[in-house]
């Protein structure tokens, strides 16, 4: 299948970190077109660590934002999103990773089962935009947790000239879309690219109902959801469509 992989470049250009998901793909047998709808722009500072009992990260950009890790730090337990984000803490030297199911919601009920809201402040790494709220879910349980923007993302201005042209020609079989914001970015340009009819042809592989949910717009987008909102489910997502999407 060629498909077209829409999520950020790694950053910084220097971090050696591969994409995984972008490997997996062409490790399958596909061409991947990478055209990046947000890019990334990293804080480079861990935020105080006094009086924390753990930290939280719910994407791989904020632990990239915040390397190297002090070692006060890496002593602490962190509690990741997923299994990639979970990954990388335990290549950055963590010692104690507690891994959440993918989402936001499901880190919350790992936090309230693992910690105890007496034993110190939780301090969440996170982004400009936050596709679940962890410190308003924790509040009612006493949990103190406090949000550190250690990035941010900026949308990309036109859409990607390796995706018009893609899309323009039908040669698209796929697209890959890992976030609810990459998808309201992807559906916003390629309306303005006046490409929008063109998106009926390709199946749009969604992390998520949330995702999904943002494709709304373009009406005829065809859409498949992984079973988990992990990048080794869309890959199974993927797997499973590819001889009817072929």
């Amino acid at each position: 299948m060629h498909l077209l992989l829409t999520r950020p470049d790694p950053s910084p250009d220097s971090w050696p970190e591969p994409d995984a998901l972008e490997a997996g793909l062409v490790g399958h047998g596909h061409t991947v077109t990478r055209a990046p709808l947000l890019t990334v722009q990293l804080a480079g500072a861990m935020p105080r660590l006094a009086g924390v009992q753990a930290l939280i990260v719910t994407s791989r950009n904020a632990l990239r934002a915040v390397a190297p890790i002090p070692e006060a730090a890496l002593a602490l337990p962190l509690l990741a999103v997923g299994p990639a984000t979970s990954a990388l803490a335990r290549r950055l030297g963590f010692r104690t990773v507690i891994e959440g199911p993918g989402d936001g919601r499901g880190l919350a009920d790992v936090i309230a089962a693992s910690l105890a809201a007496s034993g110190g402040d939780l301090v969440h790494l996170a982004g400009d935009t936050l596709a679940f709220d962890l410190a308003s879910a924790l509040a009612p349980l006493d949990f103190r947790v406090r949000t550190e923007q250690v990035y941010r993302t900026e949308p990309a201005p036109t859409l990607p000239a390796a995706a018009a042209e893609a899309l323009r020609h039908g040669s698209l079989d796929g697209v890959v879309l890992m976030s609810p914001r990459t998808a309201k970015v992807y559906v916003r340009l390629v309306t303005e690219a006046g490409l929008a009819a063109a998106t009926g042809k390709p199946l749009h592989f969604c992390l998520s109902e949330a995702v999904t949910a943002a494709l709304a717009p373009l009406g005829t987008a065809r859409t498949a959801v992984a079973r988990a909102p992990n990048s080794q489910e869309m890959l199974a997502l993927i797997a499973r469509e590819a001889p009817d999407s072929a």
